[in-house]
């Protein structure tokens, strides 16, 4: 990914914060002359020695055999995004550009067709977004959760490298910064207004 200088993240506990925050990934992955992607939940994990990313894909999604091969894989946590209009701007020679956060990890997917491994993604998940729903989950027909989980593949990806983009108008002025936040702030859109939290927490606009 292409990053400035003055827009890259550094601070990796940041970096995996915010892939907690944002967990509905794109899963890109090298396939036949051609990348294949998926748009899925990923759950980013604090790992000994790392972070460890586990999702699953249905097993009619043929992403899953791609994986199998652990050729490097991309997950794209993408957060917050917004218009940015030059009328915010101090200096009337300014054009538009687009605020925005996003994080690539790098690793080599180990895929799991088990159903113990496969049952506990699940619960991670579960538990993850939908908390109260784990007991009903775990009161289901023994039969038809097997059912449920022959149709899905599961994986893990130690991530091996990360880059963190947190564009931000790191390069205007801290007037020009401090509109900005105030424009997006006011926002009902929590995808324009998030942009705002986002530049606030990293110290713009002072």
């Amino acid at each position: 990914m292409y990053i400035p200088e003055f827009n890259r993240l550094n601070d990796s506990a940041v970096a995996f914060a915010f892939m907690q925050a944002n967990p509905f990934a794109i899963v890109v992955s090298a396939g036949d002359g051609s990348p294949f992607a998926t748009h899925i939940p990923v759950l980013a994990t604090d790992a000994a020695g790392g972070i460890m990313l586990r999702g699953h894909v249905a097993r009619a999604n043929p992403h899953w055999k791609l994986l199998e091969q652990e050729r490097e894989t991309l997950v794209i946590f993408h957060g917050p995004h917004a218009y940015i209009s030059p009328s915010l701007y101090g200096s009337h020679e300014s054009v538009p550009t687009w605020n925005y956060a996003a994080v690539h990890a790098y690793g080599r997917a180990q895929v799991f067709e088990e159903p113990e491994p496969l049952a506990r993604v699940l619960v991670e998940t579960i538990a993850f977004f939908d908390q109260a729903y784990l007991d009903q989950w775990r009161g289901l027909n023994e039969n038809y959760r097997a059912k449920m989980l022959s149709q899905i593949v599961g994986f893990e990806i130690a991530v091996e490298r990360l880059e963190a983009k947190f564009k931000l108008s790191q390069n205007r002025p801290r007037d020009d910064q401090a509109r900005v936040i105030e424009s997006l702030e006011s926002s009902a859109d929590s995808a324009i207004s998030g942009v705002a939290k986002l530049m606030k927490e990293q110290g713009l606009g002072k």
